[in-house]
């Protein structure tokens, strides 16, 4: 296959990466905005600056220049953009008439364009601005830097359409990466984007020493809001028993390369969220969604106190002391209720 991956970031290149490595084998070229970045990396046969240890494989080109150049003869496109990326490529895409497969990297829901509009999951950006591609998401419980290194990991192919998750799966099953299909790509994506946002309130729990308890109470508890909101989205309540539900939390929530985690942490010793994100020098999807994921979820009349509580904390309109305190405050209910 010749893939073309779109966005030289930690996730476009782990991407590239899996695709060419010597077990798949396909020939991929990455494309990157910045023409000195595509130089240099083609180069060197690195990424200084996303995944400054790991090698390219042989069978990935990197380039630059008009992206509609790089698209001809693709058998499949992975978009590697962040989600504020997603609607301008999708838009190029559209414009150069694509019929490979289509998919996309990114986690979260679209920034609302208007204060009366609600924030869109990917496949609704895609529905709105290329109706005519078939596309999918690429998710899961996967870091970008362990991807690169053939760690094992397992994803999730998910798309309405089955020649997007079966290009998925021929793409990047390989020894180190299993690849499952899923059709529910509402469900996939909202366990993407709610994890990010559970994960800064248990980087929170762990900064403050609440202890073990409290961070397994936290999790069970948010991921129950996960699946409220996913079902009154029209998602299958078992998508979030899986990969890209309680698979994606617990990576997010514990693992020491999340970045929606460390925010969490740096919430904790007092930073504001300006301080705390740029302190990362990274994108952390969490920071951005959780307005949007709170909004969605009151226009739907779902219940999200943890989420809700984020928000709080990133707009600085409650310390970390008066959250804990309102949410261990809330009336008795039953579990699953």
């Amino acid at each position: 296959m010749h893939i073309v991956v779109i966005g030289a970031g930690a996730w476009g290149t782990a991407m590239a990466c899996a695709a060419a490595h010597p077990a798949g084998g396909h020939r991929v070229t990455l494309w990157a905005r910045a023409p000195e970045q595509a130089q240099a990396m083609q180069s060197t046969r690195t990424n200084p600056r996303y995944l400054p240890d790991v090698v390219l494989p042989a069978g990935v080109s990197v380039v630059s220049g008009p992206l509609a150049a790089a698209l001809p003869g693709a058998d499949l496109l992975i978009i590697g953009t962040p989600m504020a990326g997603l609607r301008s490529t999708l838009h190029t895409l559209a414009q150069a008439k694509v019929t490979a497969p289509v998919a996309w990297l990114c986690k979260g829901f679209e920034a609302p364009t208007t204060a009366d509009a609600l924030g869109l999951m990917a496949h609704e950006v895609a529905a709105q601005v290329a109706p005519g591609l078939q596309c999918g998401a690429l998710s899961g419980p996967s870091f970008a830097l362990e991807v690169a290194r053939a760690q094992p990991t397992c994803l999730v192919a998910a798309s309405a359409h089955a020649a997007v998750r079966a290009a998925l799966q021929a793409a990047f099953h390989s020894p180190a990466l299993r690849v499952y299909a899923n059709a529910d790509i509402v469900g996939v994506e909202v366990g993407g984007a709610v994890k990010n946002v559970m994960a800064i309130a248990a980087g929170l729990c762990d900064g403050l020493a609440l202890g073990l308890n409290a961070r397994a109470a936290l999790l069970t508890r948010g991921l129950a809001e996960m699946t409220r909101l996913g079902v009154a989205l029209g998602a299958k309540v078992e998508t979030f028993m899986g990969l890209s539900g309680m698979g994606d939390l617990l990576l997010t929530a514990t693992g020491d390369l999340s970045r929606n985690r460390k925010v969490g942490l740096l919430l904790a010793q007092g930073l504001s969220q300006e301080a705390a994100v740029q302190s990362l020098g990274h994108v952390a999807e969490g920071v951005y969604s959780a307005r949007t994921v709170v909004q969605r979820a009151q226009a739907l009349g779902v219940e999200m106190p943890i989420a809700m509580a984020v928000v709080q904390l990133l707009d600085g309109t409650a310390s970390p002391q008066q959250v804990l305190h309102a949410l261990m405050g809330r009336d008795p209910k039953g579990e699953y209720a």
